[in-house]
């Protein structure tokens, strides 16, 4: 994997559309769908779930998971094995309430025995790297959290992520840094930088103070779909193009291959949610993100981003 630059996995962000924005850049190590119900994955049709739709360039790409249970994983990898993963990554960090409920996500963090079961389970079915993503847990424990992340490793995590921030925090704290030094100073698995990454000075700060051995970005790859590229070239010294940022035509692109790639009813909410950060670059941007917010159909929401394009210097550099 080079450069060790990851794409988050996003509720409603990160599918084929963004996936091919980013690619248009480069400087992206690992894709990653969104996290997937591993108890539906089975029974979905990649040429139809908006989560599994995947173009050829899309590559390599890591799976999330959302299990709750050891019992039906043999037929979670053979769907995954079908569909071809690069990666399997299991989610045990994600801080939703409804997730939670479901006794997945972070929630899972409380039951070391079960994700050891869990962990131990995947490890059998596949030898595909299979890594995990966390968060620091529900209060700053340093030996609940080392004793967590040596037994993910003991049982076959071949890479681990961490998030760095407690499972209530929200994401206007700033994380906590150096928690992710200490993970790495317990494991011998490679250990990825999670959190508040979106330039190229935020990517040098972070890898100074964690010595992770890569960074995964979220947000910003929707807001900035070329902050890997950015970073992939003034931080790794990767010969990647200086990003030509053009934001009527990168917007353009996505809503296409919304058209391309999606049935009719899950093109709009995409959409939306990618407006939501994308809108970020431009000063009056909330106007955009208001007006598409208000759309109902892509087509109406398309109609007001040309409107609004046409207002704005839009082939000026973008804000930040």
């Amino acid at each position: 994997m080079w450069p060790p630059l990851l794409l988050a996995p996003m509720a409603g962000l990160t599918h084929s559309a963004l996936r091919t924005a980013i690619l248009q850049f480069g400087g992206v190590g690992l894709l990653s769908t969104e996290m997937l119900a591993a108890a539906r994955l089975p029974a979905e049709r990649p040429d139809f779930s908006p989560y599994l739709v995947r173009t050829a360039q899309e590559s390599p790409l890591s799976y999330q998971l959302l299990l709750t249970d050891d019992k039906i994983i043999a037929r979670v990898f053979e769907a995954l094995h079908r569909l071809r993963a690069d990666v399997v990554d299991l989610n045990l960090g994600c801080p939703a309430p409804q997730v939670r409920r479901a006794g997945g996500g972070s929630s899972l963090m409380d039951d070391p025995a079960r994700v050891r079961r869990i962990v131990a389970a995947a490890r059998k079915q596949t030898s595909l790297p299979l890594s995990a993503k966390i968060r620091l847990g529900e209060t700053l424990n340093e030996d609940v959290l080392r004793d967590f992340c040596r037994m993910l490793a003991g049982e076959g995590i071949d890479m681990l992520t961490v998030h760095a921030r407690l499972r209530g925090e929200p994401f206007t704290r700033p994380p906590k840094w150096e928690w992710v030094a200490k993970v790495k100073q317990w494991v011998e698995v490679p250990v990825i930088a999670n959190g508040s990454v979106d330039s190229v000075d935020s990517a040098r700060s972070c890898l100074k103070i964690t010595g992770a051995d890569g960074l995964m970005i979220g947000r910003a790859a929707a807001r900035k779909p070329w902050v890997f590229a950015s970073i992939a070239r003034e931080v790794y010294g990767m010969a990647v193009p200086e990003p030509d940022v053009r934001l009527p035509r990168l917007y353009a692109n996505f809503v296409a291959s919304l058209n391309e790639r999606f049935l009719p009813e899950r093109r709009l909410g995409r959409l939306k949610e990618f407006t939501h950060h994308f809108a970020t670059n431009y000063f009056f941007g909330h106007h955009l993100a208001a007006k598409v917010q208000a759309s109902e159909s892509i087509e109406q929401a398309w109609d007001h981003a040309e409107a609004f394009f046409a207002l704005n210097d839009c082939e000026q550099p973008p804000r930040g």
